[in-house]
Order: C-alpha cells, then sequence, then structure tokens
C-alpha cells in the first residue's frame, strides 16, 4: 500500500500583509484609488443593468454614486507586524505604508480624528448595580 502524501496545514484566516503568517491584529484604511475605482465600475455595472432590465415607463431611481469615505478595508497584521493600539482604532489614510518595518510600531500616515462619542449611547447607557462598570 502507498505512503499518503503529507498534507500542508492550511492557514484558516487572514494573513500579515507583510510577512503571511496569520494575522492576529487589524486596523482600517480608505480604499486606494484603484480600489475605489473597482468600486465605482461595480456600481455603474449594477446601475445600468438595473435601467437595462426596468420598465421603460417606471425607470429606477438611484442616490448619490459611493464617495471614497464611504468606504475602508482592512489590513491584517502578525503579532511582530502590528502597529499601536492607539493607531489601530483609527481610521488610516488610503496612502498608509502599514505595516512596513521601517516605520513600526507607528505608521507613515496621521490617520483621521475619532468620531465624536454618540451622545445618544451615552444617555440611554443602562443603568449598573453599584460595582459594575462598562470598561
Amino acid at each position: 500500500m502507498a505512503t499518503p502524501t503529507p498534507v500542508e496545514p492550511m492557514t484558516v484566516g487572514p494573513a500579515c500583509a507583510l510577512c503571511g503568517e496569520p494575522a492576529v491584529v487589524q486596523w482600517r484604511r480608505r480604499l486606494a484609488d484603484d480600489e475605489f475605482a473597482q468600486i465605482l465600475e461595480a456600481e455603474q455595472k449594477r446601475r445600468d443593468e438595473a435601467i437595462l432590465l426596468a420598465d421603460p415607463a417606471n425607470p429606477p431611481v438611484f442616490g448619490p454614486m459611493p464617495q471614497p469615505s464611504d468606504y475602508t478595508t482592512a489590513v491584517y497584521a502578525c503579532a511582530t507586524h502590528g502597529i499601536t493600539l492607539d493607531l489601530a482604532a483609527l481610521v488610516h489614510r488610503k496612502t498608509c505604508t502599514a505595516p512596513q518595518t521601517a516605520d513600526l510600531p507607528e505608521c507613515d500616515c496621521t490617520p483621521e480624528p475619532p468620531p465624536p462619542p454618540d451622545e445618544e449611547l451615552v444617555r440611554t447607557a443602562p443603568r449598573l448595580p453599584a460595582g459594575w462598570h462598562t470598561g
């Protein structure tokens, strides 16, 4: 009987953008121009098809085309190539090169400021018993 060929283990989940090892952290950045162009192309194709299939007497009405500020993409890193937690909490510029070894544990861009706190969530937070806290 033939000896079975060993099977390489498969990596499950995303890989580090720098080295390809399994990712353990992530952050967000805006889409690069070519990535956003693909979004626009797909949206235009969807709209063109909807118009083609629609009743001419009742054509579809579309909202505005997507804007770059509508999208982000995840950047993944292993434990060796991650940026700081404070930086990972922010949205990075489309030109951010993180994770690049020369910049770690920082990055080469000025991330967007964090969004303001949601006052509605603050007002509607549940009242907790004494000694309990949310963070």
